[in-house]
């Protein structure tokens, strides 16, 4: 696989996967990228708390890509000709001529023309870009075509979430999510809830590659009327779920809270960066029994198997 430089988006993405416990593998099989390329820029920009800020790593990126044109150029590296651009430059002499002066007195190219436009537009030479018959301090932007890196294709977004949805109003209303684990650990729980009622279903599976098919699309009631997501890897092949599927926008897993709340509650029973190679299904069904049917406030005391068995079609 050719490398290529990393995006702002593929950097986000990239975020996403790894907090959510996703290993270099896996990533760079969603992203389509080396495995070292992720290794490198996981290397390249630790926090002090372990995690990836793509924030800061794009603009590391962009600074390092900036400085890194200019440092070996050849004009301030060949004794003498640097001063010898200036002087000339100064003399009104063009890019053009000065490249064409010293090819015809050294009888060989020693710098090209466009080498010293380069070197007029960095931090180095534009005090003399006003010498430039143009007097223009920078070279107009190309104006290049934007690669749009999607991920999951035809995403429709939360906020074309229909109200009914928002209101909690009716039953059939699901949100999904899979369980963070810690890398390299084997296992993977996938977790659907509804909106309405809180019933709670999980399902466990091998890895992420079967997370939509062996999980989220076993334990997902035949009439569902929606359910919503977010930008993870798992969620490529949403369309199998033949259900109508919104997305939270990245970074914003609040947008579906109640899943959230539901594996903060599960972690009384599965603590963190437990393996859940320690959990049979068997375990994990007791576990999800004992949640639906504990009462909750939000529902006035009554349990979630209460409300959904008794409501939902």
């Amino acid at each position: 696989m050719s490398y290529k430089h990393l995006t702002k988006e593929i950097r986000m993405e990239l975020s996403i996967l790894w907090k959510k416990g996703y290993s270099q593998k896996d990533i760079a099989d969603t992203l389509g990228v080396n495995p070292s390329t992720i290794s490198r820029e996981l290397r390249r920009n630790p926090s002090q708390k372990g995690e990836y800020n793509f924030r800061k790593a794009q603009h590391a990126a962009y600074l390092k890509r900036k400085y890194s044109k200019f440092q070996g150029m050849k004009i301030r590296n060949v004794e003498g000709l640097e001063s010898y651009i200036k002087e000339k430059l100064l003399s009104d002499w063009t890019p053009e001529q000065i490249s064409g002066r010293l090819r015809q007195e050294s009888g060989k190219t020693v710098i090209s023309f466009k080498s010293i436009y380069k070197w007029v537009y960095t931090v180095w030479g534009q005090q003399f870009a006003e010498c430039l018959p143009s007097k223009r301090k920078r070279p107009k932007p190309r104006r290049k075509k934007k690669q749009k890196f999607e991920l999951i294709k035809d995403r429709i977004f939360i906020e074309k979430r229909p109200k009914i949805i928002n209101k909690r109003s009716r039953f059939g209303d699901f949100e999904g999510d899979t369980l963070g684990k810690p890398r390299h650990t084997s296992g993977v729980l996938t977790g659907i809830i509804d909106r309405k009622s809180r019933y709670f279903f999980a399902r466990k599976v091998k890895s992420l590659k079967d997370a939509m098919q062996d999980g989220f699309k076993k334990i997902l009631p035949t009439n569902a009327k929606s359910i919503t997501l977010d930008n993870g890897v798992e969620n490529v092949h949403y369309k199998i779920l033949e259900t109508q599927t919104y997305f939270c926008r990245p970074y914003s897993s609040w947008q579906k809270g109640a899943i959230e709340n539901t594996f903060q509650r599960l972690r009384r029973f599965i603590p963190k960066r437990s393996d859940l190679k320690n959990y049979s299904q068997k375990n994990i069904d007791l576990i999800v029994k004992r949640m639906n049917n504990t009462p909750r406030k939000c529902l006035g005391f009554k349990t979630p198997a209460e409300v959904f068995k008794d409501h939902y079609p």
